[in-house]
């Protein structure tokens, strides 16, 4: 569905902490194209707006050029040549953040890295892979598709690894694989000045740390939640940039760690009497220590929107999507222990699912809800929230959110990876209508301090990008908001990397 950015909504968060824009300098195109060839550089409009904005709502801001590098040499060149010329630099993978973390308010070079995509070296014994920018999540499962591993890390869009990195983005499996941060062992970096930096030194990896094994393909193969990587040698540089959102330098190249398939997986999906009582269940699965791999939360009308959608019959009530992984004798004890916590809680039609194709069918249900949300109100477009609270406090805010969408007369259908606090609402709303769009601000912003008064995070996995900056503020607090510019101004001392964004 094509979106109409720059109206509503969209308009009103674009406009927020831009910079007029300065003219590139003379004969600068033509330098760039000297670094990586004139068919690698365009400044044609419709690419130029292509690469301006990413699935968020917020208003298109394309940048000045844009660039393909084919080699991290070349990275280097474009890079060291923005520096000397004060030219803001743009990351770009695959366009499907959610927080405008592409758009290139303050104009200059987007870098789209996408045709760097080699996947360089595969190690089965040490569990991990090393990937430049423009591979995806889902090539580099398929390339590992008879090797016993995979990666997990699953944020629904298939973005690029380097991309998901930047966010720290998470996804359905997170509960029991983590979110990018763990999965991430080394990244190289170039610095906006065009320096080279591996954030654990070149070609390292951090050993594996001693822990339980379970539910491998054989003696001696982890499996999560452990063993863990580990390292003790100097601050953390791997984490810094995990999450960075493009605003440190550009990752032209990440070691992952990768994780054995299970023997056996299932799936079921149960439906409550309420809201509370779905995420209730959550809370004991988690307390009992089941080791569930993915529990998914929909909230009744998401319920309704998907099925009907996705042509599955499910009630619309609110469900929970939940995953086992395994033995296929641990499977046993497991579904046990979920069919008696479901029931405990009221919830019914534990129907598992194991085979490949059925299991299939009940996730592309749940990665079609933005669809199946947008479907409620054809010719309106749609914003997707993101927080995340301590599980003790989920069922409270989820209630309190269902509550305040009510009150305010607004479509925003509730689906979340709540096995790890991490819930979003998709707003459905016309963007003609200004006061509809401004209803729709004022609720993510209460949304955002909902999470933070309960201990949370104004944003689990999409990130701050343009419009949680001043929920960042709050997050963090002014002391913490200056030593991370503190941190921006040492590595980007000229406010060149992705400026405009996070701080």
């Amino acid at each position: 569905m094509a979106l109409r950015r720059g109206a509503g909504l969209g308009a009103a968060l674009g406009r927020r902490g831009c910079c007029s824009k300065r003219p590139l300098p003379p004969d600068f195109v033509e330098a760039l194209r000297a670094v990586v060839g004139a068919p690698n550089v365009s400044t044609a409009l419709a690419v130029r707006e292509q690469h301006g904005h990413d699935e968020s709502m917020h208003a298109c801001a394309p940048p000045d050029a844009v660039v393909w590098p084919q080699a991290v040499g070349q990275v280097q060149e474009l890079a060291a040549l923005c520096y000397r010329s004060r030219v803001p630099m743009v990351p770009f993978g695959t366009g499907t953040g959610l927080e405008g973390g592409v758009n290139a308010v303050q104009g200059g070079v987007c870098f789209d890295l996408s045709r760097m995509d080699a996947i360089t070296e595969l190690s089965l014994e040490d569990f991990s892979v090393v990937v430049e920018p423009g591979v995806t999540r889902k090539a580099l499962n398929n390339y590992l598709r008879d090797t016993g591993l995979w990666f997990p890390v699953d944020p629904g869009a298939d973005a690029s690894l380097c991309g998901m990195a930047a966010t720290g983005a998470s996804g359905t499996n997170a509960v029991r694989y983590g979110t990018m941060r763990p999965n991430v062992l080394n990244l190289r970096v170039v610095l906006p000045d065009g320096r080279l930096l591996h954030t654990a030194g070149p070609g390292r990896q951090p050993r594996w740390e001693p822990g339980a094994r379970e539910g491998g393909h054989g003696p001696g193969i982890p499996c999560s939640p452990a063993p863990r990587r580990k390292r003790a040698a100097g601050y953390d540089l791997t984490s810094l940039f995990v999450g960075s959102e493009g605003t440190l330098g550009f990752l032209t190249q990440a070691t992952l760690r990768l994780h054995p398939l299970p023997e056996a997986t299932a799936v079921t999906v149960a439906t409550f009497p309420s809201v509370r009582d779905a995420v209730s269940c959550t809370v004991q699965v988690l307390q009992a220590a089941v080791p569930i791999a993915r529990i998914e939360f929909l909230d009744e009308v998401m319920a309704g929107a998907c099925s009907r959608y996705s042509g599955l019959e499910l009630p619309a009530a609110a469900t929970l999507l939940l995953e086992l992984h395994g033995s296929q004798n641990s499977l046993v004890e497991q579904k046990q222990q979920m069919e008696e916590m479901v029931r405990l809680n009221g919830g019914r039609g534990l129907a598992w699912a194991q085979e490949p194709e059925e299991r299939g069918r009940l996730w592309a249900m749940r990665h079609n809800a933005w669809y199946a949300a947008l479907a409620l109100r054809p010719g309106c477009q749609g914003y997707s929230t993101d927080v995340c609270v301590p599980i003790s406090r989920l069922p409270d805010v989820v209630v309190e959110t269902q509550r305040d969408l009510q009150d305010c007369g607004l479509t925003g259908p509730m689906v979340g990876h709540v096995g790890d606090g991490n819930f979003h609402c998709i707003l459905v709303f016309d963007t003609h209508d200004e006061a509809e769009a401004q209803r729709v601000h004022a609720f993510t912003q209460r949304l955002g301090r909902r999470a933070l008064a309960a201990g949370g995070t104004c944003t689990g996995e999409h990130g701050v990008g343009l419009g949680k900056r001043a929920l960042l503020l709050e997050e963090l607090g002014q002391d913490g908001l200056d030593t991370l510019r503190r941190i921006k101004a040492a590595l980007d001392p000229h406010n060149l990397m992705n400026p405009g964004k996070v701080i």
